[in-house]
């Protein structure tokens, strides 16, 4: 696993963190807005958007007197292609399951017409 995935990982390890996330999904948000929708006070929101700018899963864009937060799609990439490849590794297992279990039916199949045909 880079580093890059784990500091997304542990970022997003956060409820408050991971409402933030689902928050700018729907567009860019100014802190103070972050912070009444999730009923956090402004230190609290700071903080936590503070880990995901870090992360690198949300950008800030300074607008006069106000941080206006954007959400960075690219780094969801990566988590996808990480979490994909647990999806192929089973897809994997599963059809070495299958092709051995295919094995013993046709083992126990061929003793069965030994015994009962010989």
């Amino acid at each position: 696993m880079s580093d890059g995935l784990a500091r997304t990982l542990f970022a997003l390890s956060d409820a408050n963190r991971l409402k933030i996330v689902e928050l700018l999904k729907t567009g860019p948000l100014p802190v103070g807005e972050i912070a009444v929708q999730l009923q956090l006070n402004q230190p609290q929101t700071s903080k936590h958007l503070k880990v995901l700018l870090e992360a690198d899963i949300v950008r800030m864009e300074p607008v006069a007197n106000r941080r206006i937060y954007h959400l960075r799609t690219e780094v969801f990439q990566g988590i996808t292609a990480w979490s994909q490849s647990f999806e192929q590794q089973m897809v994997s297992r599963m059809v070495r399951l299958e092709a051995y279990l295919e094995q013993q039916q046709n083992s126990v199949d061929s003793e069965g017409v030994n015994k009962n045909g010989g």
